[in-house]
């Protein structure tokens, strides 16, 4: 039996390793191989350096990143802000899936707090669509593959959507036995740290994931540390009941049994910095 695949398709370099990398890892430790794909550059991510130079040094350290995961890199196809929803660019986001091959597809949120984000998660989804459209010609050229795939989305960044509504993830998995990895692999995008202080306020790259990640934990109310997800309608994709991220990591994944009401309790339980009874 073929090895099954998984592949993360993010926009920025750094992305995976903030909401997804966790999730990776474990599927590994299970048997899969993984995949890391951002379509972005992340050319804009400089306040000391051109973007060409930036653009050199983020690939360089998505690089290191994915060989920290132990995952197989695909190289960026756009630049910051210019991931649109637009032909070109479904053709070589298609052309990724179908060399991968993957029975998962781990992507943002369709509801986010940039463009970037959202636009990346409709391409991933699209592509993952068309993966078996032996009509539907791919840039380079690859021939459609037969399978599977279910869609899943991270929680978006602040977990939240862009109108400050929350966001209640249908299947918590638990990473806390790979935090450190997910820690190393992100301390790789060291470009990002007076970046993020400037745009964002972060005043470490590092503590922020950690702090969402323990945000996610409490949500369970039994992990220290975990990433949500959501997954995508099953039609034209999989069977309705398909689940093989639920099934692969077994109890490290837990389903969220409150999630889908208008006014998620897990989530009105919980501030940022610490549990609230209810």
């Amino acid at each position: 039996m073929a090895q099954r695949s998984a592949i993360a398709i993010a926009a920025h370099p750094d992305d995976i390793e903030f909401v997804m990398a966790g999730t990776l890892l474990l599927l590994q430790q299970a048997g899969w191989e993984i995949h890391c794909f951002n379509l972005s550059t992340g050319n804009c991510g400089s306040v000391q350096h051109n973007a060409k130079e930036t653009s050199r040094l983020r690939l360089a350290e998505a690089k290191r990143a994915a060989k920290v995961l132990g995952a197989h890199f695909h190289p960026p196809i756009a630049d910051d802000l210019e991931i649109f929803y637009d032909i070109k660019l479904l053709r070589r986001v298609a052309a990724v899936v179908r060399e991968a091959n993957p029975a998962i597809v781990l992507t943002h949120s369709l509801q986010d707090y940039m463009e970037d984000h959202m636009n990346t998660a409709r391409l991933a989804v699209t592509a993952a669509f068309a993966r078996g459209m032996s009509n539907f010609v791919t840039t380079p050229k690859r021939l459609a593959i037969e399978g599977d795939v279910t869609v899943y989305h991270a929680m978006p960044h602040g977990l939240c959507d862009g109108m400050r509504q929350p966001i209640a993830p249908e299947l918590f998995v638990n990473t806390t036995t790979v935090q450190s990895i997910k820690l190393a692999a992100l301390s790789r995008h060291c470009t990002q740290q007076q970046w993020l202080e400037i745009s964002q306020s972060m005043n470490s790259y590092l503590r922020a994931m950690e702090k969402t990640s323990r945000a996610v934990g409490r949500m369970t109310g039994r992990f220290t540390h975990a990433e949500g997800w959501r997954r995508h309608l099953h039609l034209g994709f999989c069977p309705k009941a398909a689940d093989p991220l639920r099934e692969a990591l077994g109890k490290n994944a837990v389903t969220n049994r409150r999630a889908g009401v208008s006014s998620p309790p897990l989530l009105r339980r919980h501030q940022w910095g610490r549990a609230v009874p209810s």
